[in-house]
């Protein structure tokens, strides 16, 4: 019981030294400094989508700089090749052989930045780095380092020169997290300190991998009664637009013409781990359903493929997404 009460307090300190570092530089934006850090945990990606200018890339290189993994940032650009990103095979004229130099993506953080600027094959390359944590060059397979997390960007506003994520990719991002404008207050707050950005020196790193799996460890024995696990998978099956949803009364004319195809068990997966961490964020060691709704948002919105119908009526993955929370009963 004492080990367990030390390790819980340890997990207190890591999560607020970062939330405290990340408020040093990032003003307001709560809900992406947690989500950042909660993907991370539970050691999946993230996809960060806004406008520019709303501190997207800051916020990546502020939490790299928190946590000792090794970082590197790539620009994606359309005319990037594959072995940008992974490495290549280099030709040795005086040893008459090939040596291998591995590329941005052997980092524990990789930043990609305007991933939606890069061509298909640069998007596969990165594919089989995010799903299987493993790069192939030439005829061999490397790992990655462990832990790997990739941060991307992306702007949703400016189409002209982009390649739309394949849903394959989509979903292997645990997390797509939406950074909207700051308010008013927020946003004096970021002017006064505007000046000081440039001069302030690097943070020093409060987070490790060690410390990060020692969270993940914790939050793995959070109590998620079964009930609730019902709940998840009643939440995802509602997004699926089967005949035998179809045929709900309830459901029947209310979402799901609004729904192409919908979420795979791997978005169960991640809303009861996700879920579990979220419980741990608000010092619980069981989760409750709200969060389980904190987290259906950015767990669910990059994995709903809307129809038609739903860019005809001007409505989001998110308003789908409350329309579904509001129609799942509660256990």
């Amino acid at each position: 019981m004492k080990k367990q009460l030390d390790v819980s307090e340890r997990s207190r300190e890591i999560i607020q030294a970062v939330r405290s570092g990340m408020a040093e530089t990032i003003v307001g934006q709560q809900s992406l400094v947690d989500g950042i850090l909660i993907a991370c945990i539970a050691g999946g990606h993230v996809l960060l989508e806004g406008v520019p200018g709303l501190a997207k890339t800051l916020a990546v290189k502020t939490f790299a700089g928190l946590s000792a993994l090794s970082f590197k940032r790539i620009q994606f650009t359309p005319d990037l090749l594959p072995a940008d990103l992974v490495g290549t095979l280099i030709y040795n004229r005086e040893k008459a052989d090939f040596s291998v130099r591995k590329g941005p993506v052997f980092s524990n953080l990789v930043l990609a930045d305007e991933i939606n600027r890069a061509p298909a094959k640069v998007q596969s390359a990165l594919l089989e780095a995010m799903a299987e944590r493993q790069v192939t060059i030439g005829e061999t397979t490397y790992a990655l380092p462990d832990p790997f997390f990739v941060l991307a960007t992306q702007n949703p506003i400016e189409q002209e020169g982009t390649y739309s994520l394949p849903e394959a990719e989509l979903d292997r991002f645990l997390f797509k997290l939406h950074v909207p404008y700051p308010s008013m207050e927020e946003e004096h707050r970021i002017v006064l300190q505007s000046d000081g950005v440039s001069s302030k020196p690097r943070p020093d790193a409060v987070v490790s991998a060690a410390d990060l799996s020692l969270v993940r460890e914790e939050a793995s024995r959070v109590v998620c009664d079964e009930s609730l696990i019902d709940y998840i998978v009643r939440l995802v099956a509602a997004t699926r637009p089967a005949d035998s949803v179809r045929r709900d009364k309830k459901q029947r004319d209310d979402y799901i013409r609004y729904l192409s195809f919908g979420a795979s068990p791997r978005a169960s997966i991640a809303l009861c781990r996700t879920a579990k961490i979220n419980a741990l964020f608000n010092g619980r060691t069981f989760v409750l359903p709200e969060d389980i709704k904190a987290v259906a948002y950015p767990v669910l919105r990059h994995r709903l493929v809307l129809s038609y119908e739903a860019g005809a009526d001007n409505l989001s993955s998110d308003d789908i997404i409350s329309r579904i929370l509001g129609v799942v009963p509660l256990p």
